[in-house]
């Protein structure tokens, strides 16, 4: 295959990837606790034999390579909610769940109590403290959750969530329904700060996600363009090489 089309196909795979992305970042812009994602790109130079034909000497193909994706860390808003089992989370760190699976984090903190009392996410995964699951009776009556995570009702404290960190955040992997799992050891967020009544919005800004799609959608055209055009320059070669000579 010609070098020209070549690059020009890791461009417009580099272009659908982004889209991809970015089409997620704006399907999650209400999730809570989300964090938008970024495509990560380098660039890769083939560089090719001279045979001496060419009077500029050697020449390189450049080619684009997906390189994996970048978290943007940041916190989002604080949206107050109100409600008694909505939990943002302030500074580093993340909420441990217990899954089927096993433990898994996630920022998103709109829980609420199941059938048994205990504090879940949507999905049912029941939130931890540092004695497991968080269970409320209806002895506890209205329940308050502190700073720094204490848990207590009308009868005293009920527990205390852990709330942990990782040293590299960029390590975990996404689980979905905005769970992250990690192969690292956690370790306890001194630091970080609870809210009860609120949640962390989504840190995607829309009108920025929809400015790099515009141009996204420019360079894919460009591309495609060029490669249109290398598309109709062998289409004249070969139909000017297979013509009958003229007398």
């Amino acid at each position: 295959m010609d070098g020209t089309l070549l690059v020009n196909l890791s461009q417009q795979l580099a272009a659908y990837r982004s889209m991809d992305v970015i089409a997620n970042n704006l399907a999650n812009v209400s999730t809570a606790g989300f964090k938008r994602e970024s495509t990560k790109f380098e660039e890769y130079v083939q560089h090719l034999p001279d045979d001496g034909s060419n009077p500029n000497g050697p020449q390189s193909l450049s080619f684009v390579m997906d390189r994996g994706l970048v978290r943007d860390l940041g916190e989002g808003r604080m949206e107050r909610t109100n409600a008694p089992y909505d939990l943002a989370i302030s500074g580093k760190g993340y909420f441990v769940v217990k899954t089927a699976a096993g433990d898994r984090y996630t920022r998103n903190g709109h829980f609420t109590l199941d059938s048994q009392g205990r504090i879940t996410t949507e999905s049912g995964d029941p939130l931890q403290g540092e004695g497991g699951d968080v269970a409320i009776t209806t002895d506890d009556g209205d329940v308050h959750i502190a700073a720094d995570g204490t848990v207590t009702g009308r009868q005293g404290q009920i527990a205390k969530l852990r709330v942990v960190q990782f040293d590299n955040e960029r390590a975990l992997t996404k689980d979905g329904n905005s769970l992250y799992s990690a192969t690292m050891p956690p370790q306890p967020a001194a630091k970080a700060s609870i809210h009860q009544g609120m949640i962390e919005s989504s840190n995607v800004q829309p009108v920025l996600e929809i400015s790099t799609m515009l141009e996204v959608m420019r360079a894919y055209q460009a591309a495609t363009n060029i490669a249109q055009s290398q598309d109709q320059l062998a289409r004249e070669a070969i139909q000017k090489l297979g013509a009958p000579p003229s007398n």
